[in-house]
């Protein structure tokens, strides 16, 4: 990455820590914005708002979502993926149960080393989804999982991984806010060698980007 690059990238996450702010007030930030993944697999993209599932059998949600994650995908597929998962599984209260239920015990089953890290995100990413999206009609089935601890847990057990801290920046945008600032200021800086990465801090907000904002 060139100076100039670096500079504009500079620019733009200088004001992530603001910007972040406005994020949240768009809507729930792990559903609401689409995490950009290249030409990376994921689940059929669905509208959040949509009220239907667009012909996908949500019989296959929780095989097609393993199926994804087992193929060891960078952070931010999986947070995509969970994302789009979370979205499905809204439509039913079993899917969305029984992947929670098969993410945790896959995590319990995982003890050390790069799976286990990876396997301790997706559960703990995919409940704190579930706390922003499910459960105002229905029982949400990660009432009272801490995701957020889970996701520290793998951030610890993977070393430094600026997209997880990306991740955990997102978790934490209502708080604490110390720990929403230092994943922040860790992503910042990991996104000078990760392209994708800076194109997701430099998110474009209702036609604006967060540097604007």
């Amino acid at each position: 990455m060139n100076s100039r690059a670096v500079s504009r990238l500079t620019i733009t996450v200088a004001a992530i820590v603001v910007g972040f702010t406005t994020y949240a007030q768009a809507g729930p930030p792990l559903i609401c914005h689409r995490i950009e993944i290249g030409q990376a697999s994921s689940l059929p993209l669905l509208d959040w708002n949509r009220k239907d599932t667009d012909g996908y059998d949500l019989k296959n949600l929780t095989r097609d979502t393993l199926a994804l994650l087992d193929s060891d995908p960078f952070v931010l597929v999986r947070m995509e993926t969970l994302r789009r998962a979370t979205i499905y599984a809204r439509h039913d209260p079993q899917v969305a149960k029984e992947l929670l239920t098969r993410l945790q015990a896959r995590a319990e089953s995982n003890s050390t080393g790069h799976s286990a890290a990876l396997a301790w995100f997706d559960v703990g990413y995919l409940s704190e989804a579930y706390k922003q999206w499910i459960g105002k009609d229905v029982p949400n089935p990660a009432a009272g999982l801490d995701g957020y601890g889970r996701v520290k847990k793998a951030i610890s057990l993977r070393g430094e991984d600026p997209e997880m801290e990306f991740a955990a920046a997102l978790i934490t945008l209502n708080g604490p806010e110390s720990d929403h600032r230092e994943h922040t200021q860790k992503a910042i800086a990991g996104a000078k060698s990760d392209p994708l990465l800076a194109r997701n801090l430099s998110l474009d907000l209702h036609g604006r980007t967060i540097a604007e904002l």
